[in-house]
């Protein structure tokens, strides 16, 4: 059986590797290489590929885009691409479809190619509900903001979320405070917190948001209250009425080591 392929990515080093590996498989044939998510797109549709090597993260139309856009019925057997780990192990865990981790081994790539051509052969059956789920979660994300433009002594710096320890509302405008600095950003709080992806940030009170991953402990207070400890140190206090946000934090603290 001759296995059409077709790759993906954006960087060409990942392309031209993926590429130089396949070529050395006799039974798989390279149909073409691709830069961008729009082209891929319209040559999976017209050359019906029977693999495809997909990098999730492109810019305008991602990997999960193609993906969703054409479906559960013409996905090929696709195999996703990432550089991050966390997008792979949360997305297919269920074993249903493959994926590479850059930078990859060659017993990595070996491995994978034995569970396609097991998938093409009908023994691997089609993406299961898990996997789009997961994609469908991956493509919210994406919309959630990972980098902030700060101004900063006359400039500008793209300052990355996950540095930031919590977040302060100061009238029309944030304080950032990641550890020792504080920035200034012209934004309300409720457009930033629109912005910011709940798995990572919540709200406890109506001049706060707090990294989840930077909370050390959450103590009762007094008339319902509660006090979040950051592992800064600092310490907020969390609004009486912000029973769904406690009930979420106390769930991320009970599988936190």
């Amino acid at each position: 059986m001759s296995i059409r392929a077709i790759i993906v990515d954006d960087e060409p080093i990942a392309r031209h590797s993926i590429a130089r590996l396949l070529r050395e498989e006799a039974d798989i044939a390279v149909l073409a290489e691709f830069g961008d998510g729009a082209s891929a797109l319209e040559a999976i549709r017209r050359l019906k590929p029977d693999l495809v090597f997909l990098d999730i993260q492109m810019p305008e139309l991602s990997g999960i885009d193609v993906a969703a856009s054409l479906g559960e019925e013409d996905l090929p057997a696709t195999v996703f691409v990432t550089a991050y780990e966390q997008y792979a192990v949360r997305a297919f865990e269920a074993n249903a479809v493959d994926y590479l981790v850059k930078p990859f081994s060659r017993e990595r790539f070996d491995a994978m190619l034995r569970r396609a051509r097991r998938r093409l052969a009908g023994e691997g059956g089609q993406a299961s509900a898990q996997v789009w789920q997961a994609l469908a979660e991956l493509r919210r994300e994406q919309g959630y903001a990972r980098r902030l433009p700060v101004p900063l002594d006359g400039s500008v710096i793209l300052l990355d979320v996950a540095r930031i320890d919590w977040i302060e509302a100061s009238r029309n405008r944030v304080r950032l405070h990641v550890g020792k600095e504080t920035y200034e950003l012209r934004e309300t709080m409720a457009s930033l917190e629109q912005r910011l992806n709940p798995r990572y940030f919540a709200r406890v009170h109506r001049s706060a948001i707090v990294n989840i991953e930077r909370i050390r402990a959450i103590h009762p207070w007094f008339k319902g209250y509660h006090m979040v400890v950051l592992t800064t140190g600092q310490e907020l206090r969390m609004s009486r009425y912000q029973h769904e946000t406690f009930r979420g934090l106390a769930r991320f603290q009970e599988r936190t080591p």
